[in-house]
C-alpha cells in the first residue's frame, strides 16, 4: 500500500504515529487491534525508516546478529540476510555499505521479529534506478507471502508498479484511498502523449507550440520531457485531432500519439490541486472573519 502526499502532508508524522513514536494530538491510533507500542512490543509490526539507526563501525552480520538479540531470534540471522539479499555483505561494516545496500540492511533488521506489517519511509531515497528497482523486487517478495507492507514515497512511478492500494493525504488530512486502478482513474480525461520536434526549433517557438497546446479546450495538465509531451484532456480526440491536423503545430510534426488513462501522476496532481485551493478558499475565509 502507497502513503502519498507532498511535501508537509503528514505522511512520516502519521507514520510515526501508527509506530507509537509521536502520540497524535487527539483521538487515538490502534494497529492490528492494539495501541502502537503493543504491537510493537509484540514484533507484529516493524519498519524501515528512512535515516539513522545503524552503528556505522559495525560490520552487517555483527548489525544483525546484536539486533537478532533483542528479539530472540539469533536463528534467523542467516535466513533474513539471505531474504534481504546481503549475505555476501556480511564481513563490510556499515560505514562502508552504500546507501542501498544499508536499506537492505535495515530491512534485514526490520523482518527479525517477523511482523506482520511493514512499514517502509521513503525506503528508496538516494537510490540510483537499478538499485530501487532490486530493492522493489524484494519487497514484492515479501509481499506475496502475505505480509502487509506499507510505503511512503515521493516516487509516484513506484506506487503506480507496485501497489495494490493508494492513500492520498493532503495539509494533515486523507484526501483518497482507493485501489491503485480506481485511484488512477480519480482523474477525469485520458493522457495523450506525441512526440514533437520540439528540440530542432527556437525556444521561443517550441514554447508557442506547447502554449498551443495548453489553450486547446479540455486540457488540464500537459508535461514535457525533452521531444515528447504527455497531455490529460477531458476530451482526448480533441487533442489528438488538433496534433494531427492544426497547421500552428504542422512544423513541430507530431507523430507516434498514443491515447492511454489517466496515470497515478495525473491523478496525484488533479487531487492535490484540488485539495490545495480548497485548502487556500478556507484560509481566506478563516483570515476575513
Amino acid at each position: 500500500m502507497a502513503f502519498l502526499g507532498p511535501n508537509g502532508a503528514g505522511k512520516t508524522t502519521t507514520i510515526d504515529m501508527m509506530l507509537g513514536l509521536t502520540e497524535p494530538t487527539d483521538g487515538t491510533v490502534e494497529i492490528l487491534g492494539a495501541a502502537p507500542r503493543v504491537a510493537m512490543d509484540a514484533g507484529r509490526v516493524s519498519a524501515v525508516m528512512q535515516t539513522g539507526g545503524l552503528l556505522r563501525d559495525l560490520t552487517v552480520r555483527e548489525t544483525v546478529t546484536a539486533i537478532a538479540a533483542l528479539h530472540h531470534g539469533r536463528s534467523r540471522v542467516d535466513e533474513v540476510m539471505a531474504r534481504a539479499e546481503i549475505t555476501a555483505l556480511a564481513s563490510r561494516k556499515v560505514v562502508k555499505c552504500s546507501g542501498g545496500e544499508q536499506q537492505r540492511l535495515k530491512f534485514a533488521l526490520a523482518l527479525l521479529p517477523n511482523p506482520d506489517v511493514l512499514f517502509l519511509d521513503e525506503p528508496t531515497a538516494g537510490m540510483d534506478v537499478n538499485a530501487r528497482r532490486h530493492f522493489w523486487h524484494t519487497i514484492q517478495a515479501e509481499a506475496l507471502t502475505g505480509r502487509t507492507v506499507v510505503f511512503a514515497t515521493h516516487y509516484l512511478e513506484e506506487a503506480q508498479e507496485f501497489a495494490q492500494r493508494v492513500i492520498l493525504m493532503a495539509h494533515g488530512s486523507l484526501i483518497a484511498d482507493a485501489p491503485t486502478a480506481e485511484f488512477r482513474s480519480l482523474a477525469s480525461g485520458r493522457t495523450v502523449s506525441a512526440t514533437l520536434s520540439l528540440s530542432s526549433v527556437s525556444e521561443d517557438d517550441a514554447s508557442a507550440g506547447v502554449e498551443i497546446l495548453r489553450s486547446i479546450p479540455g486540457v488540464q495538465q500537459l508535461s514535457r520531457n525533452g521531444d515528447r509531451v504527455e497531455i490529460l484532456a477531458k476530451d482526448s480526440d480533441t487533442v489528438a485531432r488538433a496534433l494531427l491536423t492544426s497547421p500552428a503545430l504542422a512544423d513541430l510534426s507530431p507523430r507516434d500519439l498514443e491515447i492511454s488513462g489517466a496515470s497515478l501522476e495525473n491523478a496525484f496532481i488533479s487531487l492535490t490541486e484540488a485539495n490545495a485551493s480548497a485548502h487556500s478558499a478556507e484560509e481566506t475565509v478563516r483570515t476575513a472573519s
